[in-house]
């Protein structure tokens, strides 16, 4: 047996080659049934029609057991699904509403290594990497078999994607497979803290994925504080990464900034922000801090968000004021952490 949802379309191919001496046509049929329309009875794919022993054969041996989902959680369209694996381990995918679609937000660890201190998940550490099946599968869950109008994929969700890095790379290859789930490459974002080496590593894959940064400080010294990583992936190694990342035509960076208050929230820090973005291709999301159970930080008010983003607007950095949602569910930008008392 083989679990598909941890299979390429070429890898595919191969298993149809070596073990059934059948080649692309029905490799293609199968990966196309199964990924985009969640059709196991390959027996009334016309396809198959000729080949029943074939269909009836692959249906046995095509294993689509996933991980359980545990509990879900939902506060108006926001729906957070808890995922258990055999071990009662447990990841989380959020779905969340747009105007005419839904962006679904998803887990490439259990935990984290970077432990960055306004973040839940960071407070978990690190238990294990997502396999590429386990990714999948959350994609798998709210498209194919909740029938949700997915539209973009974000790796926003638990743990580092690039200290995840092969099951990432295969992850992206298997849900842009036009004859799979068929997403296209601007409809997929990838989130980094700032693995500096992984960054060069990614953009060597020459994709078109977009590429966000958790950036969160506008100096060394602040990040350092709240973001380890920041001690040996300096600001300054970030910029001149990103300076010289082949972006896309008209490629942009996304830059993810979590207001904290009295932390990196006054109007120095929007200057200092503001000068270190200078001439980047950035649109900056100014996303105020969700506070979880015995959190030592506070979100900014209102007057404050507002005045960082008229200095942003002031200096011509395009910016963006988001509200997370499903902060009541704990579904919020640094809220996922499953071993929580919330």
């Amino acid at each position: 047996m083989f679990n598909i949802l941890d299979l390429t379309l070429d890898e595919l191919i191969l298993i149809f080659e070596t073990q059934y001496q059948k080649g692309k046509y029905h490799a293609n049929a199968t990966y196309r049934e199964i990924f985009r329309n969640g059709n196991c009875e390959l027996r009334k794919v016309k396809e198959f029609q000729e080949s029943a022993e074939l269909a009836i054969l692959l249906e046995n041996d095509i294993d689509l057991n996933s991980n359980k989902v545990k509990q879900v959680f939902k506060e108006n369209e926001t729906e957070k699904f808890i995922f258990t694996d055999g071990d009662n381990q447990e990841y989380e995918t959020v779905v969340v509403p747009m105007k005419s679609y839904k962006t679904l937000c998803i887990s490439s660890q259990i935990g984290c290594k970077m432990g960055c201190t306004f973040c839940e998940t960071g407070k978990m550490g690190f238990i294990r990497d997502l396999s590429v099946k386990e990714i999948i599968e959350q994609v798998y869950y709210a498209k194919v078999i909740k029938g949700l109008n997915i539209k973009n994929i974000v790796f926003m969700g638990m743990g580092e994607p690039l200290d995840n890095f092969n099951n990432l790379i295969k992850s992206i290859n298997i849900l842009t497979e036009p004859k799979g789930l068929n997403f296209s490459p601007n409809q997929i974002t990838v989130s980094t803290v700032g693995i500096i080496k992984n960054i060069e590593k990614f953009a060597n894959q020459k994709s078109k994925i977009n590429l966000a940064i958790s950036l969160n400080a506008s100096n060394d010294i602040i990040r350092s504080e709240i973001m380890p990583i920041n001690k040996n992936n300096s600001l300054t190694q970030l910029r001149y990464t990103l300076e010289n990342y082949p972006l896309k035509h008209k490629g942009i960076f996304f830059i993810e900034y979590v207001l904290i208050s009295g932390i990196n929230d006054s109007i120095e820090n929007a200057e200092e922000l503001s000068e270190y973005l200078k001439d980047l291709p950035v649109k900056v999301n100014l996303i105020p801090y969700n506070k979880s159970k015995d959190s030592i930080y506070d979100s900014p008010s209102d007057e404050i968000i507002n005045s960082f983003f008229k200095v942003l607007q002031k200096n011509n950095i395009f910016a963006r004021k988001r509200i997370s949602k499903g902060r009541d569910i704990q579904a919020g930008c640094g809220q996922l952490n499953t071993v929580s008392n919330w």
